[in-house]
């Protein structure tokens, strides 16, 4: 058990925070891990401090009945708090040393935006590599068990609104990202590897139309198309992704659902092309395989590797 803090951001921008006794359960049904409150406390600034005095007197004479006496072993220290670290603490160095929040902080100063993306963007990563869930999972579940100062007093909305950093400014992240993890690591960017797959949605609703926003175009993305998780029924997205021979990612694609893999080539294909890559040998599966892939690859003298069906005696 822990004690939870939540908190709710008013219409005039003040922050209430309320204070739990909740327990991690996992959920017979979901099969994951959940938060689940045994006794609410209710707000902080309206706090029942005698209440609370009370709940830690009582724990505090069982430990020390069962510990031989107030104090010993334990110096006189009182915990306060404990919260985890490791995966956190890995995640933060990474994301200095592949240089991720140096090209994030890059495009917020060249902005001029004020608001703690980076932070968020920091949080979210995080928190997928420990334990994946929504936003809202991550602010309400995640950030109070894990030691992430600056991420401390992010609020929902502040999650949401960092993706806005990434939906406009995600290719130059992502190829800063990538020249630096090139120098870092020396890698070799003479071999492209390209695999695309599908990731779907629990809805019933399509996207159907295009939408703008700040100047950009969106084309409707979740669409019904060839699962390759065999979820023919559902709306799902092509998701794409380039990597060198060591496998480190290279830059990643989304596509709408209905898009065959033979259909994603010359995006690709220009999109590594301004990435200055130079001469590579770009290597795809059969489903690639397609008189106009072939010809797209071959442009400008391009050099591939694409596997070919069984039975095709043309290549």
């Amino acid at each position: 058990m822990y004690l939870r803090t939540t908190q709710r951001r008013n219409k005039d921008g003040s922050v209430v925070r309320y204070y739990a006794l909740a327990e991690n359960v996992r959920h017979p049904g979901k099969g994951y891990v959940e938060a689940r409150v045994v006794h609410s406390f209710g707000r902080a600034d309206r706090l029942d401090r005698a209440a609370l005095e009370r709940l830690v007197a009582s724990i505090r004479r069982i430990l020390e009945d069962a510990g031989g006496g107030a104090g010993e072993g334990s110096g006189g220290i009182a915990i306060e708090a404990a919260f985890e670290l490791g995966v956190v603490h890995v995640a933060r160095a990474l994301w200095a040393k592949l240089g991720i929040g140096e090209a994030v902080q890059a495009r917020i100063a060249e902005q001029r935006l004020q608001a703690p993306h980076a932070a968020a963007l920091l949080t979210m990563v995080a928190q997928r590599l420990d334990r994946p869930g929504s936003k809202l999972a991550c602010h309400e579940r995640w950030l109070d068990r894990v030691w992430l100062p600056e991420a401390r007093d992010l609020g929902l909305h502040q999650l949401y609104r960092a993706l806005d950093v990434l939906a406009e400014h995600g290719a130059a992240i992502e190829q800063a990202v990538f020249w630096r993890a090139a120098d870092l690591f020396k890698l070799d960017v003479d071999l492209v590897f390209y695999d695309a797959t599908t990731a779907w949605f629990e809805t019933d609703e399509e996207d159907v139309a295009a939408h703008e926003w700040r100047g950009l175009t969106f084309e409707p993305l979740r669409r019904r198309g060839h699962s390759k998780e065999g979820r023919d029924n559902d709306p799902q997205v092509v998701i794409a992704l380039a990597v060198t021979r060591e496998g480190v990612p290279v830059r990643s694609w989304v596509f709408p659902g209905a898009t065959p893999d033979v259909a994603t080539v010359q995006a690709i294909k220009a999109d590594l092309r301004e990435m200055r890559l130079g001469r590579v040998l770009f290597v795809g599966d059969a489903g690639l395989y397609s008189r106009a892939n072939l010809d797209a690859l071959a442009k400008g003298a391009g050099r591939y590797i694409l596997a070919a069906p069984i039975g095709r005696g043309d290549t």
